[in-house]
């Protein structure tokens, strides 16, 4: 048996891409200890056949869209990594996300939960375990070209996103937020958030522990859209499925192992890019905004992490 060197974390990892790059790390990194964040019985459910895999996978349970329980999870893992029941972090994927059929749901702490889910929560778990990074090490956050919100990336499907912090953050923050095209607006603008936190990131993380936003573009099959409304579910279950015999489209087992380069380090990028699907490219013109960078990461910091106010790095 293989021992276990390092280890990985890692959401969204119980469905969809995600569970498909979980199971490709166990089998091309057999010296990876990889522990699944997830929902209790998600993630009960997907260990049995990740440990068919491999021994070294280990879960612990999460709520991304309730900041207590981001931290409590991240104190679980804090306790594994200075025990070393666990090896030496060397990557974390945040590949969680959520897409409502509206903008006006709240989490527990009173934010639109879209946004909490696909940024809050980043920021928050990153910025508990980023000092327990051994370099080198890699972390990927999974975003979307729906952030272009125009009609090459989306296809007419997506609306353009509306940036403005804090006010994005609040349930209703869009115009007729009750509607399915609210939801999707809230979605794209959460998804040019993360590339917008990976810029940051990439600015004060220590050399040799780089960040990179993957875009898995349009992907069938992963259960993201479940949650979408209008004709979106519709889309995804049976039109769209006919262009995966083109390279428009993949399923979650090809697009799980695009991700896992990513994580791995077989796909070059530097840190803070933008990889698409299997190359790093340039995202949105709008996505490149130092000021809208620092000003998310400095009202993240109030939010989510007002216990921890000095910067992992100097001011960047």
């Amino acid at each position: 048996m293989t021992t276990a060197t390092r280890t990985i974390i890692m959401t969204g990892a119980t469905r969809g891409i995600g569970l498909e790059a979980a199971r490709e790390i166990l089998r091309r990194s057999p010296d990876t200890h990889l522990v699944v964040l997830g929902r209790g019985s998600s993630a009960a459910e997907v260990l049995p056949s990740l440990r068919g895999i491999s021994p070294h996978v280990s879960t612990v349970d999460i709520d991304l869209s309730s900041m207590a329980s981001v931290a409590a999870a991240g104190a679980q893992l804090e306790d594994l990594l200075d025990s070393g029941e666990v090896p030496p972090l060397r990557g974390l994927v945040f590949n969680a996300g959520v897409h409502l059929s509206n903008a006006l749901e709240s989490t527990v702490d009173g934010y639109e939960r879209t946004f909490a889910v696909n940024v809050m929560s980043t920021h928050r778990l990153l910025r508990q375990l980023h000092p327990h990074l051994q370099a080198p090490a890699r972390i990927v956050v999974t975003v979307s070209d729906a952030h272009f919100g125009d009609l090459r990336h989306t296809g007419g499907t997506m609306p353009a996103p509306r940036w403005a912090i804090p006010e994005i953050s609040r349930p209703g923050a869009f115009e007729r937020s009750g509607n399915v095209r609210a939801g999707r607006r809230a979605y794209v603008t959460s998804k040019l958030g993360g590339i917008y936190l990976v810029h940051e990131w990439a600015r004060r993380l220590p050399d040799d522990i780089d960040i990179v936003s993957y875009n898995p573009s349009l992907v069938v099959g992963t259960g993201l859209a479940r949650e979408t409304g209008g004709a979106f579910p519709f889309l995804m279950r049976r039109i769209i499925p006919l262009l995966t015999v083109t390279p428009l489209v993949d399923t979650p087992v090809p697009a799980g192992k695009k991700l896992t380069d990513a994580v791995l380090g077989v796909t070059p990028a530097e840190t803070g890019a933008y990889i698409h699907r299997e190359k790093a490219a340039a995202s949105s013109v709008e996505s490149y905004d130092t000021d809208r960078e620092r000003a998310l990461w400095n009202w993240l910091e109030q939010v989510t992490v007002p216990e921890q106010r000095i910067d992992p790095s100097a001011d960047g």
